[in-house]
C-alpha cells in the first residue's frame, strides 16, 4: 500500500493479459495517477471502456489511456513530460517465439530498443522504480524472443548500477495459465473445432501460474526490490504439456485419441 497509494504510476503493455492484470491491482491501491500505453488499439479500448466503470467507485484516481509504440522514444518521452511517474512498470513486448523467429528485427525493435527507452525515460524523468517483466526464456537463451529480453535484461542492471536515483528491478516467470497465446486457450479452440489437439513433443513439461498470481509477484518484487535483481518466481510442480491436453480433452467430455486426437509434431 505504501509502495502505491498515492503515487503516479506508468504501465507500458497496459492492455496485454498481464499488463491489464497489473492495473487492475494496482487501481485497488488508490494511486493518484494510472497512465497505460499500448499499441493495440482495440485491446486498449477494451480496457478504458472496463476501467472506466470500475473507477466510478473512486473518482479521485485519474486515469488515462495512450497509444504508443515504446520503439519511438520521442512519442514516448511526451508521456513522460507530462505525467512524471514515481514507479514505472514495463510489460509491453513481443513475447510469440515463432514470429519473432521469423521477424527478429521486431523483437529487438520493441524488446530491446522499446525496453531501453522506456527505461533511460524513467531515468531522466526521476522515477522511482522502474519494474521489467521478463520470462523465464531469457535464461540461457535458446530463440531470438528470450535473447531480445536477455539483452533488455543486461540493459535495465547497467543502468541501475550506475546511478542510485532509479531503483531498476527485473521479474522472471514461465508459462501464465490464459495469456494471450498461451496453450489452455490454443487446446480449448482445438477440442471446440473437434481436434486434433497439437502438442510439441510427448515428454516436454511446462510451468504454469494464473495471471493475478503471477501479477500479485510482479508487484511484490517492486516492494521488495532495492535495485539490480532479477526476481525468478516459484512456480511450483511443472505439468507435462500431454497429461493437460488428455485431461482437458476428458473435462470437455470426450475421450483423448477416440474422439479427439491428439498430434505430436
Amino acid at each position: 500500500n505504501e509502495y502505491l497509494n498515492g503515487k503516479k504510476i506508468m504501465v507500458t503493455g497496459a492492455a496485454g493479459s498481464i499488463g491489464s492484470e497489473l492495473v487492475r491491482q494496482i487501481l485497488r491501491f488508490d494511486p493518484e495517477e494510472l497512465t497505460m500505453i499500448d499499441q493495440a488499439e482495440s485491446a486498449l479500448y477494451d480496457l478504458e471502456t472496463e476501467i472506466c466503470r470500475l473507477s466510478i467507485k473512486n473518482q479521485s484516481i485519474k486515469v488515462s489511456f495512450h497509444i504508443r509504440d515504446i520503439s519511438s522514444k520521442q512519442r514516448l518521452e511526451e508521456l513522460f513530460q507530462i505525467y512524471t511517474p514515481h514507479v514505472v512498470f514495463h510489460a509491453a513486448a513481443y513475447k510469440h517465439v515463432p514470429l519473432m523467429e521469423q521477424d527478429p528485427f521486431n523483437a529487438v525493435k520493441v524488446n530491446v530498443q522499446g525496453t531501453m527507452n522506456t527505461a533511460d525515460l524513467a531515468l531522466k524523468y526521476l522515477a522511482n522504480q522502474f519494474v521489467f517483466i521478463s520470462t523465464d526464456k531469457a535464461v540461457n537463451p535458446t530463440n531470438v524472443m528470450g535473447a531480445s529480453k536477455r539483452l533488455a535484461e543486461k540493459y535495465v542492471q547497467s543502468l541501475n548500477a550506475q546511478q542510485n536515483t532509479t531503483r531498476f528491478v527485473t521479474t522472471r516467470f514461465g508459462n501464465v495459465l490464459g495469456s494471450n497465446g498461451s496453450v489452455i486457450p490454443l487446446f480449448k479452440k482445438q477440442i471446440e473445432m473437434g481436434g486434433p489437439v497439437t502438442v510439441t513433443h510427448k515428454d516436454i513439461i511446462r510451468y504454469f501460474m494464473t495471471i493475478p498470481e503471477a501479477c500479485q509477484l510482479v508487484l511484490e518484487a517492486g516492494t521488495m526490490g532495492k535495485g539490480g535483481e532479477i526476481y525468478v518466481f516459484e512456480m511450483g510442480e511443472p505439468v507435462r504439456i500431454s497429461d493437460l491436453a488428455h485431461r482437458m480433452i476428458r473435462l470437455s467430455g470426450f475421450e483423448p485419441n477416440k474422439d479427439i486426437q491428439i498430434e505430436y509434431n
